[in-house]
């Protein structure tokens, strides 16, 4: 567990870094270069989707070479260089360039880490060992994003952003140096022939590809959180209680990760992910239609039980179903596809906003997610599937 709660602390470090400056991005945008939804749904889709796409050539790499440790430092190595980036851009395209670079690390990280995790992990508490590592990683969140509402607050209306985005550099270097103590188990390498990477995709079990294509639905309706941080300004929250939102809900993800993830041990993934679901859905309705701040609040507070459901949940069930040999491959694999929908999704979001009004993203993220919990009822009702149902 101690190895689980070190790369706890780099996410810890590495998201504190991240979050200082996500929420500001959107009003970042809009404010200084006069950025649309439409056009903040592109920026994030393309970094987005670009990124994922690395996550399952990562895990790839991660199962053939067995340096988990080091291609998941390389990865977040990259969070330095985004807010470098950030600082010295002067248009939109120059923000697209540095998301670009942050989203590439978190694809190339990602995967390496989580086979981190699910190999410190007892058989029998994955969801747990997840469900800490989540919590810790939600942690960092919420702290990055007090500090920067302490720091936006505190300015009165005269921040300057990048200022900020320097001071975010120091909790990234903070989780490089963490990461030099996680211990990677020791495997020895197989004395047969590897099969090359599209062979090995061809050995994926029958139920992760239904779990696959359940992910894709589900996630062509979940667009950015930037459009959470827009809606949530469109009803009223000035720019640093948009902020203020946005750490309630990490927050609330970090206290409820850990039993969430030990219900998964108890109750089976499926059941946990059935109910995330359906509580994302009961989030979007609520994005379409709240209009009062404390009707908000709740929303974000709901959306933030979603996050602790599902996270923990989907990557131990993914760890259990994948082959032992395949399974940053198979993580990374989860990511990839949820990136393939990313890209449209946030697409498609900034689309309906500017036709249809700022309700018309989360009526379809809400109907869609409806559809994923129905048919991922249906198709992994096989209990012979390995699933923890």
């Amino acid at each position: 567990m101690l190895n689980t709660v070190l790369l706890g602390l780099v996410s810890f470090f590495s998201d504190a870094s991240s979050e200082m400056v996500y929420p500001l991005i959107p009003l970042y945008l809009t404010a200084a270069f006069g950025a649309t939804p439409a056009l903040i749904g592109v920026i994030e889709g393309v970094a987005e989707s670009l990124a994922s796409l690395l996550k399952v050539f990562s895990g790839y790499f991660t199962d053939r070479y067995h340096h988990k440790k080091l291609v998941a430092f390389a990865g977040y190595s990259t969070g330095v260089l985004y807010k470098i980036a950030l600082i010295f851009a002067s248009s939109w395209a120059g923000i697209l360039v540095a998301r670009v670079i942050d989203r590439i690390g978190k694809g190339v990280r990602t995967a390496p880490r989580d086979v981190l995790v699910s190999e410190s992990a007892p058989e029998k508490s994955m969801g747990k060992a997840f469900g800490v590592h989540k919590a810790l990683d939600m942690a960092g969140s919420a702290v990055g994003i007090l500090l920067a509402y302490l720091l936006v607050a505190r300015a009165d209306g005269a921040f300057e952003y990048k200022k900020l985005f320097l001071l975010s550099i120091i909790p990234a270097a903070l989780g490089l140096a963490s990461l030099l103590s996680v211990k990677e188990k020791p495997q020895r390498r197989a004395e047969k022939h590897r099969e090359e990477f599209w062979k090995n995709l061809r050995q994926i079990d029958g139920t992760l590809k239904l779990y696959l294509f359940v992910t894709f639905l589900f996630t062509l309706g979940n667009s950015s959180n930037t459009f959470l941080l827009l809606r949530a300004k469109d009803i009223g929250f000035t720019d640093t209680n948009v902020v203020l939102l946005y750490f309630v809900y990490n927050l609330t993800a970090s206290l409820l990760s850990i039993p969430f993830g030990r219900l998964s041990d108890k109750i089976g993934r499926k059941k946990l992910l059935v109910g995330g679901y359906i509580a994302f859905a009961a989030v979007y309705i609520g994005f379409a239609f709240v209009s009062s701040g404390a009707a908000m609040v709740a929303v974000f507070v709901l959306y933030g039980c979603y996050t602790a459901m599902i996270s923990g949940a989907e990557r131990a069930m993914i760890a259990e179903i994948a082959p032992a040999h395949l399974k940053g491959t198979m993580l990374g694999m989860q990511s990839t596809v949820t990136g393939i929908a990313l890209l449209p999704a946030s697409i498609i979001a900034g689309f309906l906003w500017d036709t249809f009004g700022a309700r018309a993203p989360f009526i379809f993220g809400a109907a869609l997610s409806a559809a994923a919990a129905m048919l991922l009822t249906a198709l992994l009702s096989n209990k012979k599937s390995g699933v923890r149902a």
